[in-house]
């Protein structure tokens, strides 16, 4: 499954994925949420070794959820499908293997903010604006909004923007740890592509196991962290190498 309106590239070892729908704020609708799995699964597959994150034009990163999408649904609807397909794309992009980069090209509100909180590194533009309005529309932050953002960026903070309204300048959102720099305005993707370089230039292996180690310390995919880690031991173990040339063995004879 595809969406034309989230671009991914690849360049070497750096890809990229760009949100395109300028002329809604990027939004995301149903479609576009539906494509970061897969999206994901082909950057998890590739050669890349970091993903930079962004939004076309100039207003906005992204400013959540297209309302439009989502308030005609039933209450069963919103929550069995737009809610829980909002998390299963998030979730595949906060625990993809690579380093993710978010530029935050413009205003990220809402499930924008959702969805740079999935990404290891946020880069701001200075004339950009932080928050979680969604409590003014009597909804909330339904894409790990209470969630992955309060263990990411701590719980009063969350309190602050959801239950109070507050939204933050860049500076403000730097001073606050909700973003990791700030750059002048059109500034933000060179600035990605200098990180990038930096991480392309690391071990590969090692920065996956890492990126595990702290997602699993957060609280974020501790079992798969668990499982893939056992894994990889015993993929490398002789007791499996024993094992498969025994099995093969096996096969062998009983085809004699």
């Amino acid at each position: 499954m595809s969406d034309p309106r989230l671009d991914l590239s690849f360049d070497g070892a750096v890809a990229r994925m760009t949100i395109r729908r300028p002329e809604k704020l990027n939004a995301l609708d149903a479609a576009m949420v539906d494509a970061l799995v897969p999206l994901c699964r082909a950057v998890e597959r590739s050669a890349a070794k970091v993903l930079i994150l962004t939004g076309e034009g100039e207003k906005s990163f992204c400013a959540g959820g297209d309302v439009a999408a989502w308030s005609a649904l039933g209450a069963e609807q919103f929550a069995r499908h737009w809610i829980r397909d909002g998390h299963a794309g998030f979730d595949a992009l906060a625990r993809l293997s690579q380093p993710v980069i978010a530029v935050l090209n413009g205003h990220c509100l809402g499930g924008g903010l959702e969805l740079a909180a999935c990404a290891d590194y946020r880069i701001a533009e200075r004339h950009a604006r932080i928050g979680l309005p969604e409590t003014s529309l009597g909804i909330i932050p339904g894409w790990s909004g209470t969630q992955r953002t309060a263990r990411r960026f701590g719980p009063q903070l969350i309190r602050r923007m959801s239950l109070f309204g507050e939204v933050y300048s860049a500076d403000e959102a730097l001073r606050l740890s909700l973003v990791d720099k700030v750059v002048d305005k059109g500034s933000g993707l060179a600035s990605a592509e200098e990180l990038a370089a930096i991480v392309a230039g690391r071990s590969a292996t090692a920065a996956e196991l890492a990126k595990m180690l702290i997602n699993a310390a957060e609280g974020e995919e501790r079992e798969r962290v668990l499982d893939a880690f056992a894994g990889r031991i015993a993929a490398g173990s002789d007791d499996l190498r024993a094992g498969l040339a025994a099995f093969r063995e096996k096969g062998r004879r009983s085809g004699d």
